[in-house]
């Protein structure tokens, strides 16, 4: 059999600079270049001792948990205790999750007779398993684990910075009531132009029993100041509430957005409650948030000023966080 020492350096040297790398992204480190290189490179030789009869000693637990402990030493110092031990977690986590999918994509592959002739019966009456998986599998199967893994964590990570700016809103009108989850948008700067009034934008959906019949299919296909035109004078109680908002959408000429006035706005985000009656609720005839995460685009100037605090205890709301988690 012909072993590539080096081939079998440059794979480990890359495949231990990349987790390396990831375990620096999962923790939000930015390391020297050098410093992961040496690091990988020191992980790569010790894996091209194993070839060395007289370093077989090398390979028990303790040295292999000591020199990952010199790795992430040299890669990312030593800050703190604490410090070094989540980048110990999360180096390991990494590790176990690229050899467990290695593992899965393999026996995924394989066929019954495959699984079988790997299955032996030990003296004892017991099982072993051998596990055979080539070189170039191996590295293959790791770099797709490695990009599944990073665009989960990316998901994950994008959905808790999401839910930071995520609020209870509740909208009155009369007796009315309309509740959902709203995300609080930093760049929407929409208003109505005359009067300067925020417009926070909610999906047409959760308005169908309060508006119109087949007002919720005609604003999905647009010109809603069609609508206006088109009503009767006793046909819409709210209709003296009624706006239209221009706008100019992304890739887009000017539009209108109808929107309606509510006597008050209640915006529950981050432990505090912040009432307006400054504002309209624009109506969006599609879909906000593709996961159903949101249903509502809170205008930036709602949130102002200091707020009251509040303690949640709208189970309705709570449930609908969980949901989402």
């Amino acid at each position: 059999m012909v072993v590539y020492i080096d081939l079998i350096f440059l794979a480990n040297l890359l495949i231990d600079g990349i987790l390396l790398a990831l375990t620096a992204w999962m923790r939000r480190l930015k390391p020297k270049w050098w410093r992961l290189s040496l690091s990988a490179a020191v992980g790569a030789l010790y894996v091209v001792m194993m070839f060395v009869p007289d370093l077989t000693f090398l390979f028990t637990f303790l040295i292999k948990f000591g020199l990952s402990l010199m790795m992430l030493w040299i890669a990312f110092g030593f800050i703190s205790l604490q410090s070094y031990m989540r980048n110990l977690a999360s180096f390991y986590m990494i590790n176990f999750a690229a050899a467990g999918g290695i593992i899965g994509i393999h026996y995924l592959m394989q066929n019954s007779g495959e699984l079988f002739s790997g299955i032996w019966y030990t003296a004892s009456g017991g099982l072993t398993f051998e596990l055979k998986v080539g070189f170039w599998f191996a590295c293959i199967a790791f770099f797709v684990v490695i990009l599944v893994f990073k665009a989960v964590q990316t998901n994950r990570r994008q959905v808790e910075n999401r839910e930071h700016l995520m609020g209870h809103v509740t909208v009155c009108i009369g007796d009315k009531t309309i509740m959902c989850t709203g995300l609080l948008d930093t760049g929407n700067q929409l208003s109505d132009p005359l009067t300067r009034t925020p417009v926070m934008v909610m999906e047409a959906i959760l308005w169908e029993s309060e508006l119109p019949e087949a007002w919720c299919k005609k604003l999905a296909e647009g010109e809603p100041d069609k609508l206006i035109m088109e009503l009767g004078d006793n046909d819409f109680i709210w209709q003296d509430r009624l706006r239209l908002v221009p706008y100019r959408g992304v890739n887009r000429g000017a539009a209108f957005m109808l929107a309606i006035k509510p006597d008050t706005v209640r915006i529950e985000l981050g432990g505090k409650e912040y009432v307006s009656t400054k504002v309209l609720i624009g109506f969006d005839g599609g879909t906000l948030s593709g996961e159903g995460a949101y249903q509502a685009i809170i205008h930036p100037s709602l949130t102002e000023g200091e707020g009251k605090l509040v303690e949640c205890k709208d189970t309705e709301y709570l449930d609908m966080q969980e949901n989402l988690v």
